[in-house]
């Protein structure tokens, strides 16, 4: 079962008597709160509640089998006093494993795939483990593979023991014994679909496991990103090809042992773009901060609950915290850079941020100048719009083509006044204006916006500019 809450105890110390608190950090694992999805779920008529594992003591749900595999190891001989732990890993399992390790005085040596983001590279380092970077796009028998790299170092190693999350049955008896029943207490047995993001499987199958003996009709489903072969080896029993894709920890490109597929009732695959963009949007419209996979997970279980009666009850695991992600998911330019940054999700404020590196934000003329100063302009700056405004009145527009025009046609056009080839002023925005009206704003015959805050013409937003932003081009 889940740790007990602190309480008083015997402790080692007077002054702790009658305190309540934890001798270790680790029996601070487990016990999450379910948190309500408000703003995503507006179009579902059932709720939608996300268990908190982010919020254990090592950022995510993996600090239960870390126990637990330790544990079991000690128990089973497998792990002596003084022995090293071995894992391969994507970040998390290594981080409650690293905790358990310092805890209890093992040596911990972690074996990751190198797509995994810096923070948590540095992270295992602050526990102290060892930490060994391998490439992704290798096949996981391959002697390079970080599955393979970890069965090497446990081999070698005198006193190693390696974890092996992905077969070991203590890792889905974990999830059983804690994640289980949580969910039963919390939703006092009103719950109706489970959804977690699919990797090793022992989060849906040891949760699965426990909530099905409990009530038969709850219907399990499995977020599998786009490019793992999850999802078509539950539908068919066949393997197929694995191929690339940016969020971590979930999905896989093999047949992981701690699956018990004939617990979960389908598979919902997820792309790169639907999966971190919803990870952005919990953070900002829900101000619950996840990584990735919880992103997944979350669309995964909105696509679920949107098919659903108003007597439903949704409960999705939220894996880990967005903090590894800091430098990936929740990073524009790194999302702009991998072309998966959602333009709704972003406000013209953003893409003038973004503009505002390559080229002043706002070039305008006065009416009155000379036309040799939007052309001027043109030529120093490779712009094909130009507003024109009357102190700070927009009142019309130059093109480059009527620009040049004029000067090709008139050698002494350049002197005269600019309104005389001003067309209509642009459209205006807001720089709160999501960038979807943006787009359509774009899309329906305006090359350009202009741009306001506070009453104060802040820049200029071109088509180009809109593609720039999204393709991460410079």
């Amino acid at each position: 079962m889940s740790p007990s809450p602190p309480s008083p105890k015997a402790a080692d110390h007077p002054v702790l008597a009658g305190v309540e608190y934890h001798e270790t950090i680790l029996e601070a694992i487990g016990r999450t709160p379910l948190v309500r999805i408000r703003r995503l779920s507006q179009d579902c008529r059932c709720p939608v509640l996300a268990k908190m594992e982010n919020l254990n003591p090592g950022g995510s749900v993996k600090d239960r089998i870390g126990l637990a595999m330790v544990e079991a190891a000690e128990r089973d001989g497998r792990l002596k006093p003084g022995g090293t732990i071995v894992e391969c890993t994507s970040g998390n399992t290594g981080l409650g494993l690293a905790m358990v390790a310092a805890i209890k005085g093992y040596r911990a040596v972690l074996c990751m795939p190198d797509k995994v983001s810096s923070e948590k590279v540095n992270l295992l380092k602050a526990f102290g483990a060892e930490v060994l970077l391998s490439p992704t796009a290798v096949a996981p028998d391959s002697p390079e593979s970080y599955y393979s790299v970890a069965k090497r170092i446990a081999a070698e190693r005198p006193g190693a023991f390696l974890a092996n999350q992905y077969f070991n049955p203590a890792n889905p008896q974990a999830h059983y014994d804690t994640t289980g029943p949580e969910l039963w207490r919390q939703t006092g047995g009103r719950i109706t679909h489970f959804v977690a993001g699919m990797g090793t499987g022992g989060t849906i199958s040891g949760t699965a496991r426990y909530l099905k003996e409990h009530e038969p009709r709850v219907q399990v489903i499995g977020a599998d990103p786009v490019g793992s072969i999850l999802k078509h080896y539950h539908e068919t029993h066949e393997l197929s090809e694995a191929h690339t894709y940016k969020i971590e920890g979930v999905g896989e490109d093999f047949i992981p042992g701690a699956t018990d597929f004939a617990l979960v009732d389908r598979v919902i695959a997820c792309s790169d773009r639907d999966g971190l963009n919803t990870a952005r949007r919990l953070a900002r419209e829900e101000a619950i901060f996840t990584g990735g996979s919880g992103g997944m997970a979350v669309w995964v279980a909105l696509q679920v609950a949107r098919d659903l009666a108003g007597d439903a009850l949704v409960v999705v695991i939220l894996p880990d915290t967005g903090e590894r992600y800091l430098s990936k998911v929740h990073n524009d330019e790194w999302m702009r850079d991998n072309h998966l940054l959602d333009p709704s999700a972003n406000t013209a404020r953003d893409l003038l941020s973004a503009k505002s590196r390559r080229v002043p934000a706002l070039l305008s003329v006065q009416a009155g100048e000379p036309l040799k100063r939007a052309l001027a302009l043109v030529e120093q700056h490779d712009v094909t719009q130009i507003p024109v405004f009357r102190g700070s009145e927009l009142v019309g527009t130059l093109y480059d083509s009527d620009i040049l025009r004029a000067a090709l046609g008139d050698p002494t056009a350049v002197d005269k006044p600019v309104e005389g080839w001003m067309a209509a002023p642009l459209p205006i925005v807001t720089s709160a204006e999501p960038l979807e009206r943006v787009t359509r704003l774009l899309a329906a015959r305006n090359p350009a916006v202009l741009v306001r805050e506070d009453g104060a013409m802040l820049g200029i937003l071109t088509r180009f500019d809109m593609l720039q932003f999204i393709a991460g081009g410079e």
